[in-house]
Parts: C-alpha cells; sequence; structure tokens
C-alpha cells in the first residue's frame, strides 16, 4: 500500500471516529426530553441528541434517515409510542428503538403492545 492510500484510509478512519451517534428523543414533556438530552451528552461525547414532542414530527426526521437511535415514551397524546414504534419500523426496520413510560412497569403490557406494533 503506498503513503497516499494509507493516508486516505487514516483519514477515512478519523472520520469515524468524530462522526456522532445521533439520538432522537420523543416524548410530550420537555422536561424530559431536556433531562435526556443532557444526561446522554453528558455520557458521551459523541452522542448528538435532538428531542421532539411529537410522534408526527418524529417520523419525518426518521424518513429523513436523520437518526441512529429512537428513544420515545409510550404515552403521548398526538401519536402514542406503540404507533411512532410501528411506524419506524415501516420506514426504517433497522432502527434500534427504546421504549419507555413514567406509568410503572407491566411487562406483558409493553411487550404485548410492542410485539403487536410490529
Amino acid at each position: 500500500m503506498n503513503t497516499s492510500t494509507q493516508m486516505n484510509l487514516n483519514e477515512e478512519n478519523a472520520l469515524n471516529l468524530q462522526q456522532k451517534i445521533r439520538i432522537l428523543v420523543v416524548d410530550d414533556e420537555q422536561d424530559i426530553v431536556d433531562f435526556l438530552k443532557v444526561e446522554l451528552e453528558d455520557y458521551d461525547e459523541n452522542f448528538s441528541v435532538s428531542g421532539l414532542n411529537r410522534g408526527i414530527d418524529a417520523l419525518k426526521l426518521i424518513q429523513q434517515n436523520s437518526c441512529d437511535l429512537l428513544i420515545t415514551d409510550i404515552a403521548m397524546p398526538d401519536m402514542d409510542g406503540y404507533e411512532l414504534y410501528s411506524r419506524t419500523k415501516d420506514i426504517r426496520p433497522e432502527l434500534p428503538i427504546i421504549m419507555m413510560t413514567g406509568f410503572g412497569y407491566d411487562p406483558n403490557h409493553t411487550v404485548v403492545n410492542a410485539k403487536k406494533a410490529a
């Protein structure tokens, strides 16, 4: 491998290391969005967190391939997390999704509904 090729590979590796992981947080409560943004970006400097309050707005960003991970609340007024999950998987089946709720843990409810949405 010549020096020029090696330099190009090194530059490409450096760019890949600098690329941030784009996390999209969706919750109708802005305080939750703000909290997760601060905590996640403090946890890892390679996380770039954006937040939205409506599922329909999130779908627009997801369609544009503008995130690498989706974190969504389940209980939201315009579109609940199950619908957002289902519609997201139709658009980008490879996108990892974390669903959260402030209503307590109910393993049957969360798992069953998420599987139905899939």
